[in-house]
């Protein structure tokens, strides 16, 4: 018959990493009631049960971990250059640029390798950010579909333009948003196949012209049929003097 300890020492043979494996927590701990202390060359004093309860003083579990520097091998788009150095979350440095191999970490020896100075000063670039190229090009692709009703009356404002973004899937404040330079009242379905431009200001530097159309919402027999694809159609100017800027801004495809 085989023993308790001859099963035991099998799984330890079997799976030693069952038994073995390191964590890396770390709690810092205190005394609420220090032990006494004892003179020297006496007997040490005797340990009671409250010199054993301790504060949690710290969990290194739950402690923010500090930002990381590494340094880009090659050039990422609306990011840098080669040789840049940028200071990111160690889970944004991890998942975005280390794991794909976009970067290496800021050790001496790769400063060396890629010739970085710190102390260099930075030439300032196009942009005010390193993510305005990016934004500059989903902007002006975008074709901005407004929602205004069939049935009642309205004037559009920039709130109304806000909405429109975020529905679109961007986050752009009302006072970033410039308007065109004249009023657009509706409901009017001549401005159905019609389309103008608004100016969006990134960083309060750069600015971006996005097209926009209007389309009439209502429900039940008064909604107005669907259009496939109807984002890739040109459609006319609402306003005249938008027409030469807006055959510059490219359609999506």
């Amino acid at each position: 018959m085989l023993g308790i300890r001859s099963v035991f020492n099998k799984a330890v043979t079997t799976f030693p990493t069952l038994f073995c494996q390191q964590t890396r927590n770390t709690f810092v701990l205190k005394r609420r009631w220090p032990p006494p202390l004892h003179k020297k060359g006496g007997k040490p004093s005797k340990m009671r049960g409250r010199h054993f309860v301790y504060d949690l003083v710290e969990d290194t579990n739950v402690r923010k971990k500090p930002d990381l520097k590494i340094i880009l091998n090659q050039f990422v788009d609306g990011v840098g250059e080669a040789g840049d150095v940028l200071t990111l979350s160690p889970a944004k440095a991890y998942k975005e640029f280390l794991v794909p191999g976009l970067a290496v970490y800021a050790s001496p020896e790769n400063f060396a390798k890629y010739k970085v100075d710190e102390n260099k000063p930075k030439v300032e670039g196009t942009y005010s950010s390193p993510y305005v190229q990016r934004t500059i090009g989903c902007l002006s692709r975008l074709v901005l579909q407004i929602t205004m009703s069939k049935k009642e009356p309205w004037t559009l404002e920039p709130w109304h333009v806000r909405a429109s973004f975020r529905k679109a899937g961007f986050v752009v404040p009302e006072h970033a948003i410039k308007m065109p330079p004249v009023e657009i009242k509706g409901p009017d379905l001549s401005l159905q196949e019609k389309e103008f431009y608004v100016t969006v200001k990134i960083n309060n530097t750069e600015e971006v012209k996005v097209r926009c159309r209007i389309h009439h919402w209502a429900t039940g027999m008064d909604r107005l049929p669907w259009e496939e694809f109807h984002w890739k159609k040109p459609y006319e100017a609402l306003i005249p003097e938008q027409a030469e800027e807006l055959e510059k801004i490219p359609l999506p495809k």
